[in-house]
């Protein structure tokens, strides 16, 4: 009887609701950039709140590191290219919080090997890096148990790595094109002005500059401020007559050398070239630079984009839609990945059900988030009613 009574009782109209179905994520995007500009550099140290001393500091240490290690294991200048690139763009997306300087330098360094076709197990890496601190005699094998744990955690950072570069496993060497230039400009291969510039191909990246400029900007760089340091200055380099012909400019040159004079310039003992000069010789070598930037109007930093009117409209926006008393958020960070919806992917999404897809072609990105940003649009339309 009480089977019959259930079934006599009326449905709610709450029964026949169906359950929602989730919301279907478009999934994050992140396209392959070979190029990072100033002005994003400096947008993703503020996202992430990093201190500019103690990012040149760990920026510094982590490239010495690099270079002490490549040393040892006899690795060839394409592989230390490679690997500071890739440490270059690991710091540029997570902050120095999550992970220890010289376990990024191991990971980028590893995977470089990987890259270059110069192999090295990450035993090998981590074994080098720890007898560079003890005499010959206490000297340890790649096999030692000491590196077990150490060796594990550089295999997990090299996801990251690749992560960060977006998948891009294009590789410039800018001394390449710099033995190119001096046979051009009928330098010999064994002259004071072509062995310092190759020395500055190397320090130059310590700065960021080879995550900004191309190879021919770098060697053209590299060259001119060689001639300018031993004042042996090559008048066809910096005419630059062919400048067209190697897709380079004054302005970007320009940037570039002046990264690298404020290299010199504060952190002399930390380069190779650095202690071979005095100090106010680079402030002398600037000095003419400094001139014909003004002369010329090249700005200092050559792709730049004038943000004080955003600034100020978002500022007066701001002002007027949020209390005073409101926590002002950090900026976005320009390298993350993000979706057609306009979600911007974060660490934290890491464990949630949101796929990360890298691409290599900027357009093809473009076009698949305008196809799929149509479905995720929240149309409304307006009535009147009269009363």
């Amino acid at each position: 009887m009480s089977h019959e009574r259930d079934m006599h009782v009326p449905r709610t109209d709450s029964d026949s609701v169906m359950p929602g179905l989730p919301d279907i994520h478009p999934s994050f995007i992140q396209v392959a950039k070979p190029y990072v500009f100033e002005q994003t550099i400096q947008d993703c140290i503020k996202a992430m709140g990093l201190n500019t001393i103690r990012e040149e500091s760990l920026r510094l240490q982590g490239v010495l590191w690099i270079d002490n290690v490549r040393k040892v294991l006899h690795l060839p200048v394409r592989t230390f290219n490679t690997a500071v690139i890739y440490y270059h763009r690991f710091r540029l997306s997570h902050p120095d919080s999550e992970y220890n300087f010289m376990d990024a330098a191991a990971a980028a360094l590893f995977t470089a090997c990987k890259i270059e076709d110069t192999l090295k197990k990450s035993r090998e890496i981590v074994c080098a890096a720890y007898n560079l601190k003890l005499p010959p005699s206490e000297h340890l094998s790649p096999d030692s148990q000491v590196f077990e744990t150490k060796a594990r955690e550089i295999i997990g950072l090299e996801r990251l790595m690749l992560e960060s570069s977006g998948f891009d496993f294009r590789t410039r060497h800018p001394q390449k094109t710099l033995a190119k230039l001096t046979q051009r400009h009928k330098l010999p291969r064994e002259s004071e002005v072509s062995e310092l510039a190759y020395r500055i191909s190397l320090d130059l990246y310590r700065t960021f500059a080879p995550v900004k400029q191309t190879t021919s900007t770098m060697a053209f760089s590299c060259l001119e401020l060689a001639g300018r340091l031993l004042d042996q200055r090559i008048d066809t380099v910096e005419s630059g007559t062919d400048y067209n012909e190697w897709n380079t400019s004054r302005p970007e040159i320009m940037e570039t050398m002046f990264d690298i004079l404020e290299l010199y310039t504060h952190h002399r003992s930390s380069t190779s070239v650095g202690p071979h000069f005095p100090a106010d010789r680079f402030l002398t070598v600037r000095i003419p630079l400094n001139q014909e930037a003004s002369e010329q109007h090249i700005p200092r930093y050559a792709n730049w984009i004038d943000r004080r009117h955003q600034l100020k409209d978002v500022g007066n926006a701001q002002n007027s839609t949020l209390p005073k008393d409101a926590d002002i958020q950090r900026p976005n960070h320009p390298l993350m990945p993000t979706a057609a919806n306009g979600d911007r992917f974060r660490t934290s999404d890491r464990a949630k059900d949101a796929a990360v897809r890298f691409m290599l072609d900027h357009d093809i990105a473009d076009c698949e988030k305008r196809q799929v940003a149509e479905y995720f649009k929240v149309e409304m339309e307006e009535y009147e009613v009269d009363e």
